[in-house]
């Protein structure tokens, strides 16, 4: 399959860390978004990050910055519209997304979001790992998204739609399963705790 071009998606608040781009946290000496970025481009074609603000603080990462396209931070949807109409530029027929706050996310992502849609016919495919409450918890900002629907998508976001399977739910989205049982590889940092659990696990990652 041909490498899809990846967007990080760096849009939102950051509220419970205070504000702020969590991305540019430091994580073993390095902003948690050159790890991500590492993880991402060995699986990926060209890479830009979805963010707002001035995209001058984001310079030294040599990448493209997306702002969204609809106003009032409407959430991660807005990014991979964002994505989306970037990728049509490049004549690109898919994107896949990742979350800038999520340093441990799955080596072979994208390879495993396409297979997913293939084999089961969806035009979206979502990650997802087991739960023992739900049955399947599904991680839909690492997704794979097709161009062809970006009219739609921003169609339902001017609408007010901000929740991301209300949206894939309509339109039929497979589930890439990942294992989770050594530790969450969608683990998240939105909290101070969570970046000190992060570098333990990059610790015992390393040794």
């Amino acid at each position: 399959m041909s490498a899809v071009p990846g967007v990080i998606l760096a849009g939102g608040l950051a509220t419970r860390m205070g504000g702020g781009d969590k991305c540019l946290l430091e994580l073993a000496s390095r902003p948690l978004l050159a790890h991500v970025i590492e993880r991402l481009a060995p699986q990926a074609g060209p890479l830009a990050l979805n963010a707002n603000g001035d995209p001058a603080r984001f310079a030294p990462f040599g990448l493209p910055v997306l702002p969204d396209s609809v106003p009032g931070f409407p959430g991660p949807l807005a990014g991979v519209l964002a994505g989306l109409d970037w990728a049509q530029a490049l004549g690109a027929a898919q994107i896949v997304t990742v979350a800038a706050d999520t340093p441990f996310f799955p080596t072979d992502l994208v390879a495993r979001l396409q297979a997913a849609a293939e084999a089961q016919g969806a035009p979206i495919a979502l990650a997802a790992t087991p739960d023992e409450r739900r049955g399947l918890a599904r991680h839909p900002t690492f997704g794979l998204w097709p161009v062809a629907l970006r009219e739609d998508l921003r169609a339902a976001l001017q609408a007010g739609t901000r929740k991301v399977v209300a949206w894939t739910d309509r339109h039929g989205a497979a589930n890439a399963l990942f294992d989770a049982s050594a530790h969450d590889p969608f683990f998240n940092i939105n909290t101070p705790e969570d970046l000190e659990r992060a570098r333990r696990i990059l610790a015992e990652q390393t040794t």
